[in-house]
Protein backbone atom coordinates (compact mmCIF):
# COMPACT_ATOMS: atom_id res chain seq x y z
CA UNK A 1 0.00 0.00 0.00
CA UNK A 2 1.47 3.37 -1.02
CA UNK A 3 1.91 6.41 1.20
CA UNK A 4 -1.29 8.42 1.72
CA UNK A 5 -1.61 11.57 -0.39
CA UNK A 6 -5.34 12.21 -0.11
CA UNK A 7 -7.37 14.77 1.89
CA UNK A 8 -5.79 15.26 5.29
CA UNK A 9 -8.82 16.74 7.05
CA UNK A 10 -10.76 13.59 6.23
CA UNK A 11 -8.32 11.53 8.29
CA UNK A 12 -8.33 14.00 11.17
CA UNK A 13 -12.13 13.95 11.41
CA UNK A 14 -12.10 10.18 11.53
CA UNK A 15 -9.05 9.51 13.72
CA UNK A 16 -8.58 12.69 15.76
CA UNK A 17 -5.67 15.15 15.92
CA UNK A 18 -2.63 14.05 13.88
CA UNK A 19 -0.02 16.83 14.30
CA UNK A 20 2.50 15.06 12.10
CA UNK A 21 0.10 14.91 9.16
CA UNK A 22 -0.98 18.56 9.07
CA UNK A 23 -0.54 21.69 11.18
CA UNK A 24 -3.99 22.95 10.21
CA UNK A 25 -7.19 22.24 12.06
CA UNK A 26 -10.45 21.33 10.36
CA UNK A 27 -13.44 23.64 10.71
CA UNK A 28 -15.50 22.48 13.63
CA UNK A 29 -18.80 20.95 12.69
CA UNK A 30 -21.53 20.39 15.23
CA UNK A 31 -22.03 16.64 15.51
CA UNK A 32 -25.53 15.36 14.87
CA UNK A 33 -26.71 13.38 17.87
CA UNK A 34 -28.90 10.34 17.22
CA UNK A 35 -32.47 10.55 18.55
CA UNK A 36 -31.85 7.46 20.65
CA UNK A 37 -28.23 7.35 21.95
CA UNK A 38 -28.67 3.73 23.08
CA UNK A 39 -28.98 2.71 19.44
CA UNK A 40 -25.61 4.19 18.52
CA UNK A 41 -23.56 1.38 16.95
CA UNK A 42 -20.83 0.11 19.23
CA UNK A 43 -17.32 -0.11 17.81
CA UNK A 44 -15.98 -3.61 17.46
CA UNK A 45 -12.62 -4.52 18.99
CA UNK A 46 -11.25 -4.95 15.49
CA UNK A 47 -12.29 -1.42 14.53
CA UNK A 48 -10.76 0.04 17.70
CA UNK A 49 -7.43 -1.67 16.97
CA UNK A 50 -7.59 -0.68 13.30
CA UNK A 51 -8.18 2.99 14.11
CA UNK A 52 -5.20 3.07 16.51
CA UNK A 53 -3.03 1.47 13.84
CA UNK A 54 -4.22 3.97 11.22
CA UNK A 55 -3.61 6.84 13.63
CA UNK A 56 0.01 5.74 14.03
CA UNK A 57 0.48 5.21 10.32
CA UNK A 58 -0.92 8.55 9.16
CA UNK A 59 0.74 10.61 11.89
CA UNK A 60 4.21 9.31 11.00
CA UNK A 61 3.48 9.15 7.26
CA UNK A 62 4.29 5.47 6.79
CA UNK A 63 3.22 2.87 4.30
CA UNK A 64 1.63 -0.31 5.60
CA UNK A 65 4.78 -2.26 4.79
CA UNK A 66 6.99 0.21 6.66
CA UNK A 67 4.82 0.11 9.78
CA UNK A 68 4.74 -3.69 9.73
CA UNK A 69 8.55 -3.72 9.52
CA UNK A 70 8.79 -1.49 12.60
CA UNK A 71 6.39 -3.76 14.50
CA UNK A 72 8.61 -6.76 13.73
CA UNK A 73 11.72 -4.86 14.84
CA UNK A 74 10.03 -3.81 18.07
CA UNK A 75 8.94 -7.38 18.74
CA UNK A 76 12.54 -8.60 18.58
CA UNK A 77 13.86 -5.91 20.93
CA UNK A 78 13.95 -6.06 24.73
CA UNK A 79 11.15 -4.36 26.59
CA UNK A 80 7.52 -3.60 25.84
CA UNK A 81 6.83 -4.03 22.11
CA UNK A 82 4.48 -1.05 22.01
CA UNK A 83 6.89 1.27 23.78
CA UNK A 84 9.84 0.20 21.61
CA UNK A 85 7.69 0.71 18.51
CA UNK A 86 6.96 4.31 19.49
CA UNK A 87 10.63 4.94 20.26
CA UNK A 88 11.69 3.61 16.85
CA UNK A 89 9.21 5.88 15.09
CA UNK A 90 10.04 8.92 17.20
CA UNK A 91 13.77 8.57 16.48
CA UNK A 92 13.31 8.71 12.71
CA UNK A 93 15.10 11.72 11.19
CA UNK A 94 11.95 13.17 9.62
CA UNK A 95 10.14 13.04 12.96
CA UNK A 96 13.10 14.55 14.83
CA UNK A 97 13.09 17.52 12.42
CA UNK A 98 9.35 17.92 12.99
CA UNK A 99 9.70 17.78 16.78
CA UNK A 100 12.55 20.31 16.68
CA UNK A 101 10.31 22.71 14.76
CA UNK A 102 12.48 22.65 11.65
CA UNK A 103 9.45 21.50 9.64
CA UNK A 104 5.74 22.12 10.14
CA UNK A 105 4.74 18.52 9.37
CA UNK A 106 6.45 15.16 8.96
CA UNK A 107 5.80 15.14 5.17
CA UNK A 108 7.47 18.58 5.07
CA UNK A 109 10.43 17.24 7.02
CA UNK A 110 10.67 14.28 4.66
CA UNK A 111 10.88 16.67 1.72
CA UNK A 112 13.74 18.59 3.36
CA UNK A 113 15.66 15.35 3.84
CA UNK A 114 14.96 14.06 0.32
CA UNK A 115 16.20 17.35 -1.17
CA UNK A 116 19.47 17.02 0.77
CA UNK A 117 19.04 20.09 2.98
CA UNK A 118 19.85 18.20 6.20
CA UNK A 119 23.13 17.02 7.72
CA UNK A 120 23.59 14.57 10.58
CA UNK A 121 26.96 14.84 12.34
CA UNK A 122 28.28 16.90 9.43
CA UNK A 123 27.23 14.51 6.66
CA UNK A 124 24.30 14.89 4.28
CA UNK A 125 21.58 12.34 4.98
CA UNK A 126 18.82 11.96 2.38
CA UNK A 127 16.98 9.04 3.98
CA UNK A 128 13.94 10.21 6.04
CA UNK A 129 13.80 6.91 7.93
CA UNK A 130 17.40 7.31 9.18
CA UNK A 131 17.38 6.31 12.86
CA UNK A 132 18.87 9.04 15.03
CA UNK A 133 20.83 8.16 18.16
CA UNK A 134 21.67 10.03 21.37
CA UNK A 135 24.52 12.42 20.63
CA UNK A 136 23.56 13.06 17.01
CA UNK A 137 23.82 16.67 15.83
CA UNK A 138 21.33 17.73 13.16
CA UNK A 139 22.04 20.84 11.11
CA UNK A 140 21.14 22.41 7.77
CA UNK A 141 23.43 22.88 4.81
CA UNK A 142 25.39 26.13 4.91
CA UNK A 143 23.40 27.59 2.04
CA UNK A 144 20.99 30.50 1.94
CA UNK A 145 18.15 28.47 0.41
CA UNK A 146 18.35 25.71 3.02
CA UNK A 147 18.50 28.14 5.94
CA UNK A 148 15.68 30.28 4.59
CA UNK A 149 13.40 27.22 4.44
CA UNK A 150 14.24 26.20 8.00
CA UNK A 151 13.91 29.76 9.33
CA UNK A 152 10.33 30.00 8.08
CA UNK A 153 9.43 26.85 9.97
CA UNK A 154 11.28 27.91 13.11
CA UNK A 155 9.52 31.28 13.17
CA UNK A 156 6.08 29.67 13.04
CA UNK A 157 6.81 26.74 15.38
CA UNK A 158 8.39 28.82 18.15
CA UNK A 159 4.96 30.18 19.05
CA UNK A 160 3.12 26.87 18.96
CA UNK A 161 5.46 24.08 20.00
CA UNK A 162 7.02 23.01 23.25
CA UNK A 163 10.32 21.24 22.66
CA UNK A 164 10.44 17.69 24.14
CA UNK A 165 13.12 17.07 26.76
CA UNK A 166 15.09 14.55 24.70
CA UNK A 167 15.93 17.23 22.12
CA UNK A 168 17.83 20.53 22.22
CA UNK A 169 17.46 23.28 19.62
CA UNK A 170 19.91 26.07 18.83
CA UNK A 171 17.75 28.05 16.44
CA UNK A 172 20.33 30.77 15.75
CA UNK A 173 22.73 28.08 14.50
CA UNK A 174 20.03 26.06 12.70
CA UNK A 175 21.12 23.12 14.81
CA UNK A 176 19.42 20.51 16.93
CA UNK A 177 20.77 17.68 19.04
CA UNK A 178 19.41 14.38 20.31
CA UNK A 179 20.09 14.05 24.04
CA UNK A 180 18.58 10.64 24.76
CA UNK A 181 16.03 8.05 23.68
CA UNK A 182 12.56 9.55 24.05
CA UNK A 183 10.47 8.77 27.11
CA UNK A 184 7.04 7.27 26.40
CA UNK A 185 5.37 10.24 28.13
CA UNK A 186 6.96 12.67 25.64
CA UNK A 187 5.57 11.06 22.49
CA UNK A 188 3.76 13.71 20.47
CA UNK A 189 0.66 11.64 19.73
CA UNK A 190 -2.19 10.35 21.88
CA UNK A 191 -2.09 6.67 21.02
CA UNK A 192 -2.81 3.30 22.63
CA UNK A 193 0.15 1.45 21.20
CA UNK A 194 -0.91 -1.87 22.71
CA UNK A 195 -3.91 -1.86 20.36
CA UNK A 196 -1.53 -1.55 17.41
CA UNK A 197 0.50 -4.53 18.59
CA UNK A 198 -2.72 -6.51 19.10
CA UNK A 199 -3.87 -5.60 15.59
CA UNK A 200 -0.74 -7.03 13.97
CA UNK A 201 -0.56 -10.06 16.26
CA UNK A 202 -3.98 -11.09 14.94
CA UNK A 203 -2.94 -10.59 11.33
CA UNK A 204 -0.13 -13.16 11.47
Amino acid sequence: MSRYRGPRFKKIRRLGVLPGLTSKKPTSKKPTEPKNPSRRPKKSQYRIRLEEKQKLRFHYGLTERQLLKYVHLAGKAKGSTGQVLLQLLEMRLDNILFRLGMASTIPGARQLVNHRHILVNGRIVDIPSYRCKPGDIITTRDEQKSRALIQNYLDSSSRNKKLPQHLTLHSSQYKGSVNQIIDRKRVGLKIKELRVVEYYSRQT
